[in-house]
């Protein structure tokens, strides 16, 4: 009788518990929200949703990309896109590393003006350091284009930059934080990493914790700003320091690049950390950052932009700049890599490169093979 009735309350008391989830579920549809973005941007893209019309080839043009930080693998990976596109194009391509500091930055691109190129890439840091070695490029004729200049894509008249390419930040930063909110059941708690060197890294940061705000019991336990430039140094005593200040309630950090926890990883091993801190980055989805998530080693996901048909655009943009047209307009869609799926979104390059079609799609618009 005694163990009939342990058995009904045992059954009581499970219903009861289940009944609550389900009604603290019900009652927080912001959780519920951030569950299907999550299962919507995990899904494989394999359909060609850029532009199929444009202008031919422009022949013999020479391009200078002018990098922010040569040690950033989104860069790298942008860079790589543009080799292979410019050698289909039979175009010049040239490097040169702004170093990770403004004045690097500044004479990398004075160094480009003076070679006197049909174009110039700002490629990942802020024009808004160079107004008048820009203005200089423009009375010179010198084609502008970016990537990742600014949050936003598109032109950037008071620069003369035909074109910024950029995914949408926003999405970005709100999917990743949307994964720590969905996968704790609305009870995360974070850390924020971020670099207000750049426009677009503190504005991805700013939109991360707008975010976890939302959710009623989420909690950001603290807000960082660390130079991406000194990451080598800086982030092994972070991480030290956090895991001392938060122990087991650091859950969940959100960084704006995987770079970060490339220094942070080491230091979780060496604490002999379990899974958490979930680590979770707003982009670039470099090789690094897929090795930690596929050997589920200190990285839980990346929002990856597709850097190497980023590099296509790019040349796609510039062509059609020379050949004086309006831009495509193009914004790839964000998309979320977990462990789940980074066997079809990264294959054996550990690196985002949507099966979609994108190259032959640019070289049937620029009429090559």
């Amino acid at each position: 009788m005694k163990k009939q009735l342990h058995r009904r309350l045992t059954t009581i008391a499970t219903l009861v518990t289940l009944s609550f989830a389900t009604q603290t579920m019900a009652n927080d549809p912001f959780v519920a929200e951030a569950k299907q973005n999550i299962a919507t941007a995990t899904a494989q893209q394999t359909v060609w949703d850029g532009p199929t019309t444009g202008p031919t080839l422009q022949q013999g043009k020479n391009i200078i990309f002018v990098a922010s930080d040569m040690k950033n693998g989104g860069v790298l990976g942008v860079i790589d896109g543009m080799k292979e596109a410019t050698a289909v194009a039979g175009w010049k391509f040239d490097v040169l590393d702004g170093a990770g500091s403004v004045s690097n930055q500044l004479s990398a691109l004075n160094q480009a003006i003076a070679r006197k190129p049909d174009a110039i890439v700002i490629g990942g840091w802020n024009p808004n350091v160079a107004k008048i070695p820009l203005g200089k490029a423009n009375k010179n004729g010198i084609t502008l284009v970016a990537w990742h200049a600014t949050p936003e894509s598109g032109p950037i008249d008071k620069y003369n930059i035909f074109y910024n390419v950029t995914s949408d930040s926003d999405q970005i930063a709100k999917l990743s934080a949307q994964l720590a909110v969905a996968h704790s059941d609305g009870k995360a708690n974070v850390v924020i990493l971020t670099d207000s060197l750049y426009e677009i890294a503190l504005r991805k940061a700013n939109v991360m914790k707008e975010v976890i705000e939302q959710c009623k019991d989420c909690k950001v336990l603290e807000f960082i700003d660390t130079p991406l430039a000194d990451t080598s140094s800086r982030m092994p005593s972070l991480t030290f320091s956090l895991l001392q200040k938060y122990g087991d309630n650091l859950q969940y950090t959100l960084a704006i690049n995987d770079l970060y926890f490339d220094f942070m990883a080491p230091s979780l091993r060496s604490a002999n950390k379990g899974e958490m801190p979930y680590n979770i980055s707003a982009g670039d989805g470099s090789v690094t950052a897929y090795q930690r998530i596929r050997t589920n080693s200190h990285q839980f996901a990346t929002v990856p932009e597709p850097l190497n048909l980023h590099g296509w655009q790019l040349v796609d943009e510039l062509n059609r700049a020379f050949a004086k047209e309006k831009p495509s307009g193009y914004i790839t869609p964000a998309h979320l890599v977990i462990k789940d799926n980074v066997a079809f979104d990264g294959g054996d390059k550990n690196l985002y490169d949507p099966q979609n079609g994108y190259k032959e799609a640019y070289k049937a618009i620029w009429k090559v093979k």
